[in-house]
């Protein structure tokens, strides 16, 4: 128990120090070595567990969404889906931030990627919304909180992560995702319908640009929309029409995505790809070796059964069901606002697939709602990723400003993360 204790001061000194999250996490599972040498564990083991993980078809479909997401994001294909959109909402009130909030959603199921979603849409909304005189915190908190909708809606990287750790399919964690990202996208698009009511939209020049893109006709919207419309039907429904895996999905939404952009929008050049493929590893890198270092730290913990210690803790500190979902959430989010997301699936995963079953909640739902709860660190400061990308957007709102503006849009995600908690019906609806 005390080793237990110890590991994670370790860990979250080295965080807390300004050490790389990767390298705090396997520099507190090698010293807990050297420390307690009574862990039935050697360092030839600790160094090979980081590598095999690797080694998994499943964990192929990251870089592959990444990369997908990537070329799309370069491709521009964000603009055809809000002008889509935008023709159907855009002159309802507050229809313009609310065609932004679905363009992430739907955007997301391109991507996989929240801030590559916030990239991809808000550097092409961000000047259209201020254009049409919104204000730049509320236009560039709006983009910031919206692009987490990428890590709900499938295909998720957070979900493939999940899956791979816990053995749960990740096909079952993309339906699930589902329902429950639409209901967070409701809730944003609820608090931005009451902020345009309050502070008031300049009608005049909203109406205008709505004219100017209905004044294209439906038809012309519609087939330049077409091929970016398509693109979740056509991965999405392999896997589901059982013609590919998720992995095999993801490979194809990188050919995809290279005919759409280059052959049928024309907005990539063959020449780009080499750029897109060097960004793309710059990317994935990193992440598949915080992965390493996330799983090496899970067997570490396995060995000192920490996650049995944990898990019977958090299951038996309340004799019901509702107060344990809601310390689980509240660690939840505190540590997302401190830490990224996928070392702490990999290390909480398995800890609380052990509590759905002591709580006999099923394993998908389960999923769903950490992912949901953890989405809210993209955009909580004092770590969110979102808040630190979305400065670079138009507007140049600076971070603290960022950081109070998306607090409304915060309390309303947290009130869909309760809902998504407590009723699974969203979760397992398209699953069971």
């Amino acid at each position: 128990m005390n080793s237990l204790v110890l590991i994670f001061l370790i860990f979250f000194a080295l965080l807390f120090a300004g050490v790389p999250i990767g390298v705090a996490i396997g520099g507190a599972a090698l010293l807990i070595l050297l420390i307690d040498p009574s862990i039935p564990v050697d360092h030839s083991f600790i160094f090979q567990s980081m590598f095999v993980p690797l080694d998994s078809f499943v964990l192929l479909a990251i870089p592959m969404f990444t990369l997908s997401g990537a070329i799309m994001t370069r491709g521009g294909m964000s603009k055809k889906l809000f002008d889509f959109f935008m023709y159907f909402i855009g002159n309802r009130a507050a229809g313009m931030p609310c065609a932004v909030i679905v363009t992430c959603l739907f955007y997301g199921m391109l991507s996989g990627s929240s801030p590559a979603t916030v990239v991809a849409v808000g550097s092409m909304t961000v000047p259209i919304l201020l254009e049409m005189g919104y204000d730049r915190r509320f236009s560039v908190a709006t983009v910031t909180v919206a692009g987490g909708l990428g890590i709900i809606i499938p295909p998720s990287i957070p979900f493939i992560i999940y899956g791979n750790s816990t053995g749960v399919s990740v096909g079952d964690m993309f339906l699930g995702g589902i329902l429950p990202g639409c209901v967070c996208a409701f809730f944003l698009m609820v608090y931005a319908y009451f902020y345009c009511k309050r502070k008031g939209e300049d009608r005049e020049r909203i109406d205008e640009h709505v004219r100017n893109l209905r004044a294209r006709g439906f038809w012309n919207v519609f087939k330049e929309s077409f091929w970016a419309l398509l693109a979740p039907v056509f991965i999405l429904g392999g896997i589901y029409g059982g013609f590919v895996t998720p992995t095999e999905a993801a490979v194809v939404s990188v050919v995809y995505a290279l005919l759409a952009c280059v052959f049928a929008y024309k907005s990539l050049k063959f020449s780009d790809v080499y750029e897109i493929l060097k960004s793309s590893a710059a990317s994935i890198a990193p992440m598949l070796y915080i992965v390493a270092t996330a799983v090496m730290f899970g067997k570490v913990l396995t060995f000192m059964r920490g996650q049995d210690v944990i898990a019977d803790f958090l299951a038996n500190a309340f004799d019901s069901k509702v107060p344990t979902i809601l310390l689980m959430m509240g660690l939840l989010l505190i540590l997302g606002a401190v830490m990224d997301e996928l070392p702490l699936i990999l290390v909480l995963a398995p800890i609380f697939n052990r509590m759905a079953v002591m709580l006999d909640i099923h394993p998908v739902h389960m999923g769903v709602l950490i992912i949901v709860t953890l989405t809210v660190g993209f955009f909580a400061p004092p770590v969110g990723v979102n808040l630190y990308v979305a400065t670079s957007l138009p507007g140049n709102v600076k971070f603290i400003e960022l950081a109070k503006a998306v607090l409304p849009y915060l309390f309303m995600f947290v009130i869909a993360a309760l809902i998504v908690a407590f009723v699974p019906w969203l979760s397992l609806a398209l699953v069971l």
